[in-house]
């Protein structure tokens, strides 16, 4: 269920509870059985802590770092205050409104990501969106919305990409199919003025945006858009992040997630060069008639 898929902290205080349960040598049953009697604890909810699927309380992280024999330091620090931070609402708490609930989760990840590798067969992803080309895409799966609506899920937008003003923004890689640069989406203004964003965005130096030919053919991108999230240090590793109009897929899954790096590596390869990529967007822009 996408409303209940874990957090990136809720994630990183999973797998370091879990770790530090087996290196005390105990079963999940067995903390369970230790710690009844400070409350209500239960095998099941050590296992649902342990895989993220609930928020836990930091005095209950307390509790269970006393009970593997994590003393005072930082290490124990570090993991009660994660416990605090991730039942924390994020900034998109005030779209609650109009936020559909599949994409919250990669709100959360986008907050966190350190780099992000994108792509994409049909249109420019979210993060380079004008609030025309973004406002002519949600009219166009929404046709029934109000003005209003419409509205603020373009503000919504918009305030995601505030990420990549902040003073550590991601690193990003945007691997576009020659479609998603020719569709003249919200019509020709619209679309030149989209294209010359990318264009701006694609000389700043912590972006790489290449464009695949129709030339190339078949590639393997060509079946579903997919987003490749990655994360500070080693213990939280990437995310790939799938996303239709109802419903969304968070891979984590190691063999998964390896086999779309080697998509994306593929496709990288598939596509030209960022020089020329630039070209055929500026081509592209001159030809909008």
């Amino acid at each position: 269920m996408p409303g209940r898929y874990p957090t990136v902290r809720r994630r990183r205080l999973a797998g370091e509870l879990k770790r530090l349960r087996i290196a005390a040598g105990l079963t999940g049953e067995q903390v369970a059985e230790r710690l009844a009697p400070l409350g209500r604890w239960s095998a099941s909810k050590v296992s649902r802590i342990e895989t993220g699927q609930v928020a836990v309380h930091h005095g209950d992280v307390a509790d269970l770092l006393d009970l593997y024999g994590l003393g005072a330091g930082p290490a124990r620090d570090e993991l009660i205050e994660i416990a605090r931070e991730s039942g924390k609402r994020g900034w998109w708490q005030s779209y609650r409104d109009v936020l559909p609930g599949h994409i919250t989760p990669i709100l959360d990840f986008e907050a966190e990501t350190c780099a992000m590798r994108f792509m994409h067969n049909q249109l420019v992803p979210g993060l380079l969106q004008t609030p025309e080309y973004a406002r002519a895409l949600i009219r166009s799966c929404r046709p029934e919305a109000p003005a209003e609506e419409v509205d603020r899920l373009v503000e919504l937008r918009l305030d995601r990409q505030k990420l990549l003003e902040r003073a550590d923004p991601p690193q990003l890689w945007v691997i576009l199919d020659e479609a998603a640069i020719r569709r003249p989406v919200g019509g020709t203004q619209a679309m030149r003025s989209q294209l010359n964003r990318l264009l701006e965005r694609a000389v700043d130096p912590g972006t790489v945006v290449q464009v695949i030919p129709f030339t190339a053919g078949e590639h393997t991108g060509l079946d579903m858009p997919f987003t490749i999230l990655s994360f500070p240090g080693d213990d939280d590793p990437d995310v790939v992040y799938l996303e239709q109009h109802t419903t969304a897929c968070y891979v984590e899954d190691e063999c998964d997630v390896k086999l779309y790096n080697v998509y994306f590596d593929h496709l990288r390869a598939s596509a030209l060069g960022p020089r020329e990529s630039r070209t055929l967007i500026h081509d592209a822009t001159k030809e909008l008639t």
